[in-house]
């Protein structure tokens, strides 16, 4: 197989060793850090809530986080 740059590849495909390098490579400015979450959103709203035939995957999944930080808001002192 071809090889693939370290900034090309995704987080779970770089060693312990790379990750230095490949967070150097990031880009953390404001609209880099715009562009990752509209990415990451796009992906997730393909997988779990575009799809042909749906189901509750996508949607219990918000709302498992939605209950989680609800919970984590109402009882900081936990």
């Amino acid at each position: 197989p071809a090889a693939v740059l370290l900034k090309d590849m995704k987080l779970m495909d770089v060693k312990l060793g790379q990750l230095g390098s490949w967070l150097a490579m990031r880009d953390f400015t404001p609209g880099g850090i715009l562009g990752a979450m509209r990415r990451g959103y796009d992906r997730y709203y393909n997988k779990y809530i575009n799809v042909k035939k749906g189901g509750l995957g996508g949607i219990s999944m918000v709302l498992a986080g939605y209950m989680v930080l609800s919970y984590m808001w109402s009882y900081s002192h936990v």
